[in-house]
């Protein structure tokens, strides 16, 4: 009953109430998902030409480098004629942010996100208030994918809750809307993962979500304790990359298909697989996906003017599909995800700490800090190799050891490494967090 009500009556009543149309763009979203490929193909095309056209008329650094490099939105007939422009890479956007904003939003009222991306360079995006409703409209639609629906209670395996950052607000936010309760990966112990597992049995949620390597220690612990009356509805795994032993273990442990999604925080939702668990679709009503011959991903956001990123190299390496999905949507397919990882690192008192959310920590907060890569040489000992920019002075060096007491305690020493850059590995891969304690599939853990 509560679920109904939630989703029928709380949703749309705080969407009236924020104004906003994410629930009408969802029923939209819903319908045209089934549209053939060519005729999702045809709108991907005029999004993308108008998108060109705002860029180039709005957002100074497009139209420099436009011009220097002899293109024009005009030129733009055929989506494949996108080749021709530039890549914007991550270095672009720190060294021309301002440049890339548009100069017809202010930014004042546009929602700003930071992130350090699955590379470990910290970001700051903009997002106009039209991009976000409509994002969180393509979420949700996959989302549902997984078997979750709407309105259901949530279990989130997640580091650094947002809800916290706003107070009362946030919370009473979280405990009748969301309705989601969490396991923070920054403070993984025995005892938290034993409470979360009696909070998920008690709220029987319709939607465990987290990081890949998060839910499977959390499948790990339950399945040696004998936890194994837990079936939410639908597993959504994200973040890094869902290996197949991982995927094994949480479906043996929940007795319920996991849904890998990928995304990043500049542009949301990527890519995400069906119900057929074969491939990932791609969220292409808000994002033009390229493949280079290398492997590596261009993205172009159509729905984010206030920041657009026009073949935007994300830093992750795929392989893409021709294939149609027999679920019957006409939304293209990636293979798989193939340039996405991180480790796990213990601190001295026996706790794990998720690598996205130890780097994510590091990369925003200490200043001057280009890329980050933290690594684990022992128990006690890390090692956090940085690339400066002008900013990095010895304050920065203050927060790094600030940062790493607390969030990895007493008893740890580090050293920080001053290097020009952080190269990937031959496969393609970039990991942001190595450590040489655990074993390569992870711990498993005692509740």
């Amino acid at each position: 009953m509560l679920d109904f009500l939630n989703r029928y009556v709380m949703h749309p009543l705080l969407a009236w109430r924020d104004g906003s149309p994410r629930l009408r763009h969802l029923r939209t979203l819903e319908r045209t998902q089934f549209d053939p490929p060519e005729v999702i193909a045809a709108r991907q095309l005029a999004a993308v030409q108008k998108q060109l056209w705002h860029a180039w008329n709005t957002v100074p650094y497009y139209r420099s480098a436009w011009t220097k490099a002899g293109v024009h939105p005009s030129d733009v007939r055929d989506l494949a004629d996108l080749s021709a422009f530039p890549v914007l890479t991550k270095a672009d956007i720190r060294r021309h942010h301002r440049d890339l904003l548009s100069a017809a939003y202010d930014r004042a009222n546009c929602r700003r996100k930071t992130t350090s991306g699955s590379t470990g360079v910290p970001l700051t995006i903009y997002c106009d208030e039209a991009a976000i409703h409509w994002k969180a409209a393509c979420t949700i639609r996959s989302d549902q994918w997984s078997g979750y629906r709407l309105g259901q209670r949530v279990a989130k395996v997640w580091g650094n809750p947002e809800y916290r950052h706003f107070g009362l607000k946030g919370w009473l936010r979280n405990y009748f809307f969301d309705r989601a309760i969490y396991l923070d990966t920054l403070q993984l112990t025995e005892q938290r993962i034993t409470a979360f597992a009696h909070a998920i049995r008690r709220h029987r949620p319709g939607l465990l979500f987290g990081h890949a390597h998060s839910l499977y220690l959390l499948a790990c612990a339950l399945r040696k304790s004998r936890l194994l009356d837990i079936r939410p509805n639908g597993i959504i795994a994200t973040a890094m990359i869902l290996h197949d032993w991982q995927r094994r273990v949480i479906e043996e442990v929940f007795s319920c298909p996991v849904t890998n999604r990928y995304g990043c925080e500049e542009v949301s939702l990527i890519a995400c697989e069906c119900e057929e668990h074969n491939g990932l679709h791609i969220n292409a009503d808000s994002l033009y996906t390229e493949v280079t011959n290398d492997g590596r991903l261009l993205l172009t956001d159509f729905s984010n003017r206030a920041m657009p990123l026009i073949r935007y190299q994300v830093g992750d390496v795929v392989v893409p599909s021709a294939r149609r999905c027999p679920c019957g949507r006409g939304l293209p397919l990636l293979e798989r995800i193939e340039g996405r990882d991180a480790d796990y690192v213990v601190t001295p008192r026996g706790q794990l700490v998720s690598g996205i959310s130890l780097t994510e920590n590091f990369a925003n907060l200490i200043p001057g800090t280009a890329q980050v890569q933290i690594i684990q040489e022992s128990l006690t000992q890390f090692r956090i190799r940085l690339v400066a920019d002008d900013g990095f002075n010895e304050a920065s060096r203050a927060k790094v050891a600030e940062l790493v007491q607390r969030t990895l305690g007493e008893g740890v020493d580090h050293e920080v490494e001053l290097v020009d850059a952080i190269p990937q590995e031959a496969s393609g891969k970039y990991r942001f967090c190595i450590s040489k304690v655990l074993p390569p599939h992870g711990l498993e853990v005692n509740v």
